[in-house]
């Protein structure tokens, strides 16, 4: 990949808790950056330990990494938007029982414990003390976890709600500087590392040609297309409200007039909702919302290198991987296969 060889400085704050990696075209150290840059290069990655709750990423030196890139954003808006987006909690919570690091354990263990499980069920049966069944139970044990592993992978692959659609709000303000961003997990020894990644991307085509498509597939194939949108949705929790004339009315006709014990300060009753991320609209309107939204897991798999093979037509010049619009031709408007996790 493009990112790993691109690689020209390392600066680490205070605390050591966030590294920059800095990517540029000219000699190491310059702050200088060529003009034209191809999408899908890697600009900028912050990096943060996951395991100290603590921890966060510099937003600092990335506000100071923008400004020389020539992004003028406000930095108390995106930054929030960062921290509400992956910092959060109970999203760093399921990042790290998410992670790669966590998932390496889970097959340790389902490994050791579906071994143990067969080979005492073999001990009952007449060959069980021969030294060839405990051959076959290992090639048995082996070959479940490798299909539970590859099973995780091809669903690594895919949007996850939890992670990828919550960087939505950050790629809507930084697409249209020609900056998408992405979220992944690396293991650096007993460390689960956070990497918020930056990449180049300019919109205009990749708008062009999903909007193009989008208009021939409501003409052609519009109930396909509509399955297809539905599938990617978010549930919300609202909170279930009574009719405010009639809350009123029963605050002044039936109030007590002592104390019956009652705590007024109980929860509210909540309800889910179904909320569709892609509503109706507009070829162009449907086709922007689907770049921001498949922002994130795109940088994701890109950085990772995770993403199928490009067809002919991309917009990524002298590359393999697909451009925006052709991944998300091939996942969000593909009718034969679902790519949505995680809801």
């Amino acid at each position: 990949m493009a990112h790993k060889s691109q690689a020209v400085g390392i600066e680490k704050n205070r605390s050591l808790s966030s590294i920059l990696y800095c990517k540029s075209d000219l000699k190491e150290g310059s702050m200088q950056w060529a003009k034209e840059r191809p999408n899908g290069q890697v600009l900028m990655v912050l990096s943060m330990d996951n395991n100290c709750s603590a921890t966060s990423f510099d937003m600092e030196l990335c506000a100071e990494k923008l400004k020389s890139l020539g992004v003028q954003v406000a930095e108390d808006q995106w930054r929030r938007l960062i921290q509400d987006a992956v910092l959060k909690p109970e999203v760093r919570r399921y990042m790290f029982y998410n992670s790669r690091a966590f998932q390496i354990a889970i097959a340790v263990v389902f490994y050791m414990s579906l071994w143990a499980n067969i080979y005492s069920t073999v001990q009952l049966c007449s060959f069980g003390r021969y030294w060839e069944a405990s051959v076959l139970v290992t090639l048995a044990a082996v070959a479940v976890t490798v299909v539970v592993i590859l099973v995780i992978d091809c669903r690594q692959r895919k949007i996850n709600m939890n992670t990828d659609v919550r960087l939505a709000a950050v790629n809507e303000i930084f697409i249209k500087h020609s900056l998408i961003v992405g979220i992944t997990d690396a293991l650096d020894g007993p460390h689960n590392i956070l990497q918020l990644w930056f990449v180049h991307f300019s919109p205009e085509r990749c708008l062009q040609s999903l909007a193009a498509h989008i208009t021939d597939l409501q003409r052609t194939r519009e109930s396909g297309l509509r399955h297809s949108l539905d599938q990617l949705c978010v549930v919300m929790e609202a909170v279930v409200r009574p009719d405010l004339g009639m809350e009123e009315e029963a605050l002044h006709e039936e109030s007590p007039l002592l104390s019956n014990g009652v705590n007024p300060n109980k929860e509210p009753v909540t309800c889910n909702e179904l909320l569709h991320l892609i509503p109706e609209g507009p070829p162009e309107v449907m086709a922007q919302h689907l770049l921001v939204i498949f922002s994130g897991c795109y940088v994701r798999l890109l950085v990772t290198g995770r993403l199928p093979r490009a067809v002919a037509g991309g917009h990524l010049e002298h590359s393999s991987v697909p451009c925006l619009c052709q991944f998300i031709r091939t996942t969000a408007l593909n009718t034969h296969q679902s790519w949505f996790m995680g809801r």
